[in-house]
């Protein structure tokens, strides 16, 4: 029986060239036919399989994102039970996103755990400013360290990729203090390149809009409450069981009220300004407790919260 058992493990811990498990399903092949014609994909994949490997055993910091899912899926691959995703539950999380998160970890038989953070304890992250992202990072590694520590795993990773280089990420300054390594950034891989991948390893979250937390819908300045957060969620929720799916709801605070500012793909506007669907909206907002409700008519676009933190100069404005 042990000699069989151990057969097994071998089998399924068996890869090809693609570093798929043998026995994939056919139409994988025609996938992994098509990824290896890019030479610079491939190697960067190779090299972020390596520098996984090289780590012996690892936590991921996974919150079913994109980056989170695809880093957490290769750690399992490469390191089997050596590997563990913990997620971090705390009112900027949406309740669908934690449970679309914990399927996809059960789907992919990747070890995970809940851990309740307490950034919402901290009057800097509530005041809002405009490293709130540093606090939020700081708590969460903070809960991270003793997992590790306890289950005996040698590095603590996260999602940063490549195509961060150059946003505002306060986060990073918390993962270097505690030394939380960013193998995505490390090896190269950009966003799109990690769609691509994604792809290849048939996880459904390729073409995932990208999430983040709830507070930064928020502006910064304005304080963050679980209130204002329920309120997002529900309004978010609102728009996406209509079908949308590049959707923002910013949350500002105006003398009359509560305001949203609607973000959606350039792509989506049309509709919501359609057979009277931006009247439905408007009213279903302001049942979630919102006093005006308007479009942004430049559309979602990733770090829209960082424009107001950086003035804009308008057309012609030489800047005097």
């Amino acid at each position: 029986m042990q000699l069989i058992d151990s057969i097994t493990v071998q089998v399924e811990h068996a890869r090809d060239d693609c570093g798929f498990p043998l026995g994939r399903p056919a139409e994988l092949d025609k996938r992994c036919q098509g990824w290896q014609g890019d030479p610079v994909l491939t190697d960067k994949f190779e090299k972020l399989r390596e520098l996984v490997r090289s780590f012996g055993s690892c936590l991921v910091a996974y919150s079913g994102g994109v980056d989170s899912v695809f880093l957490a899926r290769v750690c399992r691959d490469v390191l089997g039970e050596r590997s563990v995703a913990v997620i971090a539950d705390s009112p900027s999380l949406p309740r669908r996103e934690l449970a679309e998160a914990l399927e996809l970890a059960e789907r992919y038989a990747i070890p995970v755990r809940v851990v309740r953070t307490q950034e919402f304890e901290n009057q800097e992250y509530l005041a809002n400013p405009i490293n709130r992202c540093y606090f939020c990072k700081f708590e969460l590694f903070t809960e991270l360290i003793p997992i590790a520590r306890r289950e005996g795993l040698a590095a603590i990773l996260y999602g940063e990729n490549a195509s961060d280089l150059g946003d505002i990420r306060p986060g990073a300054k918390a993962a270097a203090e505690f030394q939380v390594r960013a193998p995505l950034k490390e090896v190269g891989l950009t966003k799109q390149e990690i769609r691509d991948l994604s792809v290849e390893l048939g996880l459904p979250t390729a073409d995932k809009p990208q999430m983040a937390c709830l507070s930064s819908r928020i502006p910064y300045g304005e304080a963050v409450t679980p209130a204002k957060l329920r309120m997002i969620e529900e309004a978010e929720n609102y728009l996406r069981d209509l079908g949308f799916r590049d959707v923002r709801v910013r949350h500002h605070e105006v003398s009359q009220g509560a305001l949203a500012r609607i973000e959606l793909g350039p792509a989506e506007m049309p509709r919501l300004l359609s057979n009277g669907a931006s009247g439905r909206v408007a009213n279903a907002l302001r049942g979630v407790g919102y006093a005006h409700v308007v479009v942004d008519l430049l559309g979602y676009r990733r770090g829209s919260t960082n424009e107001l933190a950086v003035p804009v100069k308008p057309p012609g404005d030489s800047g005097s």
